[in-house]
């Protein structure tokens, strides 16, 4: 998987739980809770949804390694089977 597959894979599922985001006002650097005001629940059904459309599970030890948009990709990028 490369960087623009895992980034377009990230904001696809994050559209499905904020719809109102714009993906082009998204700050790679900005935690994604936070920027979005992302519940936990909604928080993890980002990370499902990316999950599952990546074909493999993220753990909950991870979730702290994936906490921004930069990160949820290279996270992606080098976990990726």
């Amino acid at each position: 998987m490369n960087q623009s597959h895992a980034h377009e894979m990230i904001l696809d599922s994050l559209a499905g739980i904020a719809p109102e985001v714009d993906p082009a006002t998204v700050d790679p650097a900005g935690e994604l809770q936070v920027e979005f005001d992302l519940d936990s629940l909604d928080f993890l059904n980002l990370v499902e949804g990316v999950s599952k459309a990546a074909g493999f599970d993220i753990p909950e030890r991870d979730y702290p390694a994936i906490a921004t948009l930069s990160d949820f990709t290279d996270y992606l990028v080098r976990t990726a089977p």
